[in-house]
């Protein structure tokens, strides 16, 4: 180590990044931080080291995940065309969405011309970045009827809850009271592969757009499957705008689970929402969720539903916590059920 230079332990490498320690960990893992070693066998994070991590957090913050970055450190020419062409695509979407917005507000000028005043919602929908969805409704059973009212719906909206809570009810409720949206249960499981295929064959549209995002998913790690393909149908398809699924990451293996959510992520936070069911520390990351993003428990003791904060400490983390597992866990206890033996 040179002895000018000021090293940083873990925590106040991570401080000074704005990340986690856990994350330098993976960044670490992923072979794309080398820190030094103290005497003693600490991790050490030199002015090189630091400059790297940063220039990760902020590739990060544009959607890249670290397979890509990986690719992108070292000169690879296929995927620095492809982070460009997908970044293009971004663009071209904010682009269609502003003339959208710049045509409205051309509309609007000229109906103040002649006098015609928007009202304010009107006025609202217009200057508001995101979309406007708001939903209410009475909970089913388990709970009692009890009201339950969810605005400021974001992006991505992950539904947690231990076994027995409720929360296959709750989406099903909720994808029934939700404008336009549909609930993707796991019947998609069952021939999912003829089932898929057919419905691509019979729209190529649609079949260009499932091969568009695997190629993505692929190309972060994830592998091929029926069951990845059986949720990219349900997913591409446009019959219905906001999707409610159920597990989302069942049939899927940690890579292709971890692969799939960073896909999810690139959609941006003025995408489509889309509400899942998961269980999965992998798909749900509680060091990794963003501003556009949401974690709904359904409670054990089947209180309401809640909005739960991802920072340790608040109220419910503990409990979203402890119903997460990693898929190795989630596949080795898939389809058991605890139980007290009959007296």
């Amino acid at each position: 180590m040179n002895p000018a230079a000021r090293f940083l332990n873990p925590s106040e490498a991570a401080r000074q990044l704005g990340i986690s320690t856990k994350a330098l960990r993976l960044y670490e893992q992923r072979g794309l931080i080398t820190p030094g070693r103290t005497s003693a066998g600490w991790r050490a994070y030199g002015p090189a080291e630091i400059a790297r991590a940063a220039d990760i957090v902020e590739l990060r913050a544009l959607g890249i995940s670290l397979s890509e970055i990986a690719r992108i450190f070292a000169g690879d020419i296929q995927t620095l065309d492809w982070t460009l062409a997908t970044h293009r695509v971004v663009l071209e979407d904010r682009i269609r969405e502003l003339s959208h917005a710049i045509g409205k507000i051309g509309r609007m000028r000229a109906d103040l011309s002649r006098g015609e005043v928007p009202g304010a919602r009107e006025l609202i929908r217009l200057l508001k970045p995101t979309p406007d969805i708001s939903v209410t409704f009475c909970l089913p059973w388990p709970w009692g009827g009890e009201l339950f009212e969810l605005r400021d719906i974001r992006s991505l909206n992950y539904i947690v809850g231990p076994l027995g809570s409720g929360k296959t009810q709750f989406a099903k409720r909720l994808a029934a009271a939700l404008p336009n949206a549909a609930f993707v249960g796991l019947e998609r499981l069952a021939n999912e592969a003829e089932a898929a295929w057919a419905s691509l064959d019979a729209d190529l549209a649609l079949k260009y757009r499932v091969d568009r995002s695997l190629a993505a998913i692929m190309r972060d790690g994830g592998g091929e499957s029926s069951a990845l393909l059986a949720l990219l149908t349900a997913l591409e398809t446009k019959d219905h705008p906001v999707l409610v699924i159920d597990m989302l990451e069942q049939g899927l293996d940690a890579s292709t689970q971890e692969a799939l959510i960073i896909h999810l992520r690139r959609r941006g936070p003025t995408a489509t929402p889309l509400f899942f069911l998961t269980r999965s520390s992998a798909v749900l990351d509680l060091e990794c969720v963003g501003a556009d993003e949401a974690i709904i428990l359904c409670p054990a003791n089947h209180s309401p539903p809640s909005l739960v904060i991802p920072y340790q400490g608040s109220p419910g983390y503990e409990a979203v916590a402890t119903c997460l597992a990693s898929p190795d866990v989630r596949a080795r206890t898939e389809g058991m059920v605890a139980h007290l033996p009959a007296r």
